[in-house]
């Protein structure tokens, strides 16, 4: 029997975990799942007689050392900045090693003792980054074979609300990481090129610079631009392409308003802000906004509005910001902290609701002489609030992929992604049975 140790059971491990289960018997799987809530695991195990519960500090080395050395396989589903130590356990102990997230540079100068112990260390294999990489792959190959020249490529992602479930005016609820959503885009300027120049656009400007993106059957959407495009020239193998931009997808509006909050700097992370325990709602957006002994919160915001194009605060009202009564209670909290308790009070799931994974891909390129187009999209809904679209399009890729290792279907070694026709076909063959599916459109263009 293999051993599959899996690090982490939180939401977007739910998926994978069904996926690993019922996959368990029949490839003859023990799946070993460690998380400090041991009802937790045991919940989403549900009495499967192939997978064991497990409950103690995956960050320490010496607690979960005596693990590693019985896995077959190791998944880390831990917050990305631990990876790499997991990772150095694994070569040391000589495992196999999947994680979801960006290759570090310290994972990425792992690669040649990695390669040399024949080890597979796959990362990004989720869904931002996984699943784009993937489906993006595969078309360009596709181009590359029928002696095609691409010259432009643009790549969006949105995690959203589904539409039988948004139900408030910023069309917008937390599918993941409410804190990564606050401080989205931050960091550094967004960088892509565009017919040969190359474009940066600082995050005071990020909101603004909006492209317009519509899905048969969903809509429209507004896509933002990414912090870095340029690199995914060499990690899709099209390092002279013209043009070359990745995105986030958000509903129209939510952008505009979004701004706001950033040109005011309440998406702020480094100053703590004075007796922030006793802010109110109203005290503390009115901290970001100037002094004026008569007039009126409301008042002065919507004068802050209305050189981003906002002439009705309502959406704001709606999130409770001029609510002078309700103590915020966070002691020593950023202004990105505050902000983030107050949307997590009005962007939540509720039950019964289901979010949404929008991705859509556009290529254009030249075969025989004439401009072609393609573009490819993918809309999974959530089944509900466990295994939701989120969970499904990060876990079943994982999943997979944990499967190829395992029987031996993966030739490559070192760290690696899932860029290669052995990878993404069978992953995206396999996600098509699962509902997680890729609809193209192809056009010649003048």
């Amino acid at each position: 029997m293999k051993r599959i140790l899996l690090l982490g059971a939180g939401l977007s491990a739910s998926t994978l975990i069904k996926y690993l289960l019922d996959h368990a018997v029949e490839n003859n799987w023990q799946l070993r799942v460690v998380d400090q809530s041991l009802d937790l695991v045991k919940h989403k195990l549900g009495n499967h007689p192939n997978g064991i519960a497990l409950s103690f500090n995956a960050l320490d080395r010496d607690e979960r050392w005596e693990e590693l050395q019985q896995a077959d396989l190791v998944i880390s589903m831990l917050p990305a900045r631990f990876h790499i130590e997991i990772a150095k356990d694994c070569l040391e102990l000589k495992k196999h090693l999947i994680t979801p997230s960006y290759v570090s540079p310290e994972m990425k100068e792992l690669d040649e003792d990695v390669r040399k112990a024949g080890l597979i260390f796959m990362n990004e294999i989720g869904v931002d980054p996984g699943l784009d990489h993937m489906s993006a792959m595969r078309i360009i190959d596709s181009i590359k074979e029928q002696g095609g020249e691409i010259t432009g490529f643009k790549s969006y992602c949105g995690g959203l609300v589904a539409p039988e479930s948004d139900t408030n005016p910023w069309n917008y609820k937390f599918t993941w990481n409410p804190r990564n959503v606050v401080l989205a885009a931050q960091g550094g300027m967004a960088c892509y090129i565009d017919r040969h120049q190359y474009k940066y656009i600082p995050y005071s400007q990020v909101f603004k610079r909006l492209d317009k993106i519509s899905v048969d059957g969903y809509g429209d959407f507004d896509g933002y631009a990414n912090r870095d495009s340029l690199s995914y020239r060499q990690i899709y193998g099209l390092e002279d392409i013209p043009t070359m931009y990745r995105g986030t997808l958000r509903k129209p509006g939510f952008s505009q308003h979004w701004n706001v909050f950033v040109q005011l700097g309440l998406t702020d992370d480094h100053v703590i802000l004075e007796n922030s325990e006793n802010l109110t709602p109203r005290t503390f957006v009115n901290a970001f906004l100037p002094y004026d002994e008569t007039m009126p919160v409301e008042e002065k915001w919507m004068n802050a509005c209305k050189p981003y194009g906002i002439t009705d605060i309502s959406k704001f009202e709606w999130l409770g910001l001029f609510d002078g009564e309700t103590r915020l209670g966070l002691k020593n909290a950023t202004a990105a902290q505050i902000l983030e308790k107050i949307l997590v009070n009005k962007w939540v799931l509720e039950p019964g609701d289901k979010d949404m994974l929008v991705m859509v891909h556009q290529f254009t390129y030249l075969l025989n002489g004439e401009k072609r187009f393609i573009e490819s999209s993918m809309v999974n809904l959530g089944d509900d609030q466990v295994h939701t679209a989120m969970s499904k399009t990060v876990g079943y890729p994982v999943g997979i992929c944990a499967k190829l290792i395992l029987q031996g279907q993966i030739s490559d070694r070192g760290v690696l992604l899932p860029t290669k026709a052995q990878m993404y076909n069978p992953i995206l063959d396999e996600l098509e049975d699962l509902g997680v599916v890729f609809r193209e459109l192809e056009k010649a263009i003048s």
